[in-house]
């Protein structure tokens, strides 16, 4: 089935809130190598002037990880995540992820185009506090390789 050239600009109900913890953000952080120690102790992170830990600033992959797995699961979308290669990952932020945030995330499909007998699909998580205001923006190019 190729992939739905109508997902582009659906858009996913917001996932159920997140509370980013503590050790996640230190297991995340110890995971990427992350050294800087706002990523993992408490005392240098209020130091710096935040409230608790500072997440890497990859760490939101983990929260659309969650608007990918909506996506993914749809019917008709015609993605085949066995033949789904992560293509691209960007993220924009309006502030740091710090432990103690409560974060919601909206997937909206932007683009989708077909290259060579592959498709890539492009979704932009949007990323928001308990307040409703922005923190990051994940966005993700999915390559799903066409038929051998």
């Amino acid at each position: 089935m190729p992939i739905n050239p109508e997902l582009q600009g659906r858009t996913m109900p917001p996932t159920e809130p997140y509370l980013v913890g503590r050790e996640k953000v230190r297991e995340f952080a110890r995971a990427v190598f992350a050294t800087n120690p706002v990523n993992l102790d408490p005392d240098a992170a209020r130091a710096a002037g935040y409230s608790d830990v500072v997440a890497p600033t990859t760490f939101p992959i983990v929260i659309q990880q969650l608007t990918l797995d909506r996506l993914l699961a749809e019917p008709d979308t015609g993605i085949d995540f066995s033949r789904v290669v992560h293509g691209d990952q960007r993220f924009s932020y309006s502030r740091p992820i710090v432990a103690g945030d409560l974060l919601t995330a909206q997937l909206t499909v932007t683009s989708v185009k077909t290259l060579g007998g592959n498709a890539m699909v492009t979704a932009e998580s949007v990323i928001t506090d308990e307040h409703g205001e922005h923190v990051v923006t994940a966005t993700s190019t999915l390559v799903v390789r066409g038929e051998d």
